[in-house]
């Protein structure tokens, strides 16, 4: 049986509706171009157009690295920011990625991530990015991420309490 969080704390789908404005208005995501393209349950999905500008090797055409990171790093951050247990923000704690091949170039990069774990202050996070190929994955991630929780306000004492 799922029981209501008390009235004065946020539900879960305000939380994710926070958590979607929070990643719409990050600098980095608007200059990357990412789109945030489904979020709630402590998971995300963001995706990021192809752009010359972030191409790590131009003989190749491949998308940097660095902008791969970015964008799992800002995805598993909203997979934890719209967890169920509610909290309103996070930070980036540890980020493992492991990078599997350089994406197709001219094709956009999506990453998904799953928020599997939380305790009172941190959530756990896997991630995958790939491009059009969702069989062969560009990259995948491990990550932990500190959780700020809204404040548990106490019941008022009765009148005359001591």
């Amino acid at each position: 049986m799922e029981s209501s969080p008390p009235a004065d704390l946020p539900t879960a789908e305000e939380m994710t509706r926070i958590a979607r404005q929070f990643i719409e208005a990050i600098p980095h995501a608007q200059a990357l171009g990412m789109r945030l393209d489904s979020i709630g349950g402590g998971e995300a999905v963001i995706s990021m157009p192809y752009d010359a500008r972030l191409v790590g090797d131009p003989r190749s055409g491949v998308i940097h690295g660095g902008a791969v990171s970015v964008l799992m790093d800002t995805c598993c951050g909203a997979a934890a920011m719209s967890h169920p247990s509610g909290p309103l923000a996070t930070a980036t704690i540890d980020l493992r990625i492991d990078y599997m091949r350089g994406a197709t170039p001219g094709q956009p990069i999506t990453t998904r991530a799953t928020c599997y774990h939380v305790t009172r202050s941190v959530a756990f996070v896997r991630a995958t990015a790939y491009d059009l190929d969702q069989s062969r994955p560009v990259a995948c991630a491990t990550g932990a991420f500190t959780l700020e929780r809204p404040p548990v306000r106490k019941p008022a004492a009765p009148a005359g309490a001591a």
